[in-house]
């Protein structure tokens, strides 16, 4: 889908740079519907689209070898990303 480049951490959220990779095109609509709910502060509709996000079975893969994460939150809009994971 696509490549996060680290960029700072906030407390609880990472920030990164996005590059697109081969997949993007098919969950970039997810990505801009959960971005359009919460700016709109529909979280009903936000809540169900980063469902939907988390239910298409993205993982992030660290760079330094150590295990991929499963359980996280991400955002993407352009080339800015943010994500959290628990």
């Amino acid at each position: 889908m696509g490549t996060l480049r680290l960029e700072a951490v906030d407390m609880f959220w990472t920030d990164c740079r996005f590059e697109p990779g081969p997949g993007w095109s098919a969950v970039r609509p997810l990505f801009e519907a959960s971005r359009d709910a919460w700016l709109a502060h529909d979280r009903e509709a936000a809540r169900a689209t980063d469902e939907r996000i988390q239910q298409a079975g993205l993982v992030l893969i660290p760079d330094d070898n150590s295990e991929p994460m499963r359980d996280f939150i991400v955002r993407i809009h352009g080339d800015q990303a943010r994500f959290r994971w628990w």
